[in-house]
């Protein structure tokens, strides 16, 4: 009795793998298909677009890359700045020093004022119009 139920369960599984690797197939065939029409669909819709206007927006699109890669690099230095124990606070004692400097040698008398305010008004002319 033993053997005729394992000739029935050998035959059984022999059964579903066959039925599996047709389905198989046929799920890779339904697969290939969905993905020649989506393909082709966005063959289409790029080929609808104006590609003049690209160079424009590839460059728009370069710069922002290029800005969110060194915003990462440089937050990477800061980071590994900011492990060092000591490194922080003498760069805020040098932002410090450099700030009181500049004051010094800008904002002291009336002249280098009235001077500093005239270059900042040249400047506002050439860049702004």
């Amino acid at each position: 009795m033993s053997d005729i139920n394992t000739v029935t369960n050998e035959q059984s599984t022999t059964e579903k793998t066959a039925t599996n690797s047709v389905d198989n197939a046929d799920q890779e065939i339904k697969f290939s298909e969905r993905y020649s029409e989506a393909v082709g669909k966005v063959n289409e819709t790029l080929n609808k677009l104006d590609w003049s206007q690209m160079g424009r927006i590839g460059k728009v699109l370069g710069i922002f890359a290029a800005v969110i890669v060194a915003q990462i690099l440089i937050k990477g230095v800061m980071d590994t700045i900011n492990l060092l124990p000591i490194v922080p606070g003498l760069l805020e004692l040098l932002g410090v020093v450099m700030v009181g400097q500049w004051s010094w040698q800008n904002l002291t008398t009336s002249e280098k004022r009235s001077a500093l305010s005239e270059r900042v008004q040249n400047l506002r002319k050439e860049y702004l119009g």
